[in-house]
This record gives structure tokens, C-alpha cells and sequence, in this order.
């Protein structure tokens, strides 16, 4: 049986489960992920959509779609955000902040050509997104 993680949003009114091993996990810089999130930085996880489930509160769950490369999701009652689709990348980011119990490993940041935080953590820094997910593929310094 693959390992699954559970998670919920602010007030516990939506509930997820993530099955087996995320596709990528690091931290998004752009001006976007930092309007909607709040902070100045956002730590990602990727999943494929067949490995994340809603067992609880579908009915909960509004969505927002500034632009058509993401499905941005937060429950209804408390505002917490749970989960952006990415339709074009067929990838889901469940917010790892959300995951208590998944072990945050980051592999990279990318759109860290927008950053307001810099981080020195010895990760690949993409000036936007690496080549395979559409992007330059360009590395920055730290």
C-alpha cells in the first residue's frame, strides 16, 4: 500500500489525501503565488491529480482563476487555501504548509527571478521555470 498523507484547511471543514510520492516539491517566488498566498515566498508540493482525493467537504471548495494556468482552491467557510490546479503541467499544488505530516524535501525555486526573500540554501534557483515545465531552464546565483 503506497503511503498517504492527509491534510485540511484552516477551520478542518476540507479534507485531502495525497498518495505516494509527490512529483516535485521547492518554493515559488512569483509575484503571483506571493499575492495569493500572502507571504513572501510559497513551498509547493506537486502531485499527479489521480494521487490527490478530497475526503471531506467538496461542497466547500470555490475556485478562482486569475489566468488559465491555474486552478486556485480555498474553502468557502474559513478562507483557507488548500490546493492550486495547473492544468497545463496536468500537476496539482497541495500547499505543504496544509500536510503536517509530510516531510518537506524542496529540490529547487523557481520564478526566483521575482523574488522579494532571497534564500541561500545551496537549491537550484530558476530564473523562471526549469525547461522541461515550459521555461527558460536558466539558473540564477544565489
Amino acid at each position: 500500500m503506497a503511503d498517504s498523507h492527509k491534510g485540511q484547511c484552516f477551520c478542518g471543514a476540507v479534507e485531502i489525501e495525497v498518495t505516494g510520492e509527490p512529483a516535485g516539491m521547492g518554493y515559488c517566488h512569483c509575484e503571483s503565488c506571493r499575492h495569493w498566498s500572502a507571504g513572501p515566498v510559497n513551498a509547493f508540493t506537486l502531485w499527479e491529480p489521480e494521487k490527490v482525493k478530497v475526503t471531506k467537504g467538496e461542497e466547500h471548495l470555490q475556485q478562482y482563476n486569475k489566468t488559465e494556468n491555474t486552478d486556485r482552491k480555498w474553502c468557502a467557510k474559513c478562507g483557507g487555501h488548500v490546493m492550486s490546479g495547473h492544468p497545463g503541467l496536468k500537476l496539482v499544488d497541495v500547499y505543504a504548509a496544509i500536510i503536517p505530516d509530510l516531510a518537506f524535501k524542496p529540490g529547487l525555486h523557481v520564478n526566483y527571478s521575482e523574488t522579494v526573500l532571497p534564500m541561500k540554501d545551496g537549491l537550484p534557483k530558476m530564473k523562471d521555470f526549469p525547461a522541461e515545465f515550459g521555461g527558460s531552464g536558466e539558473e540564477m546565483p544565489e
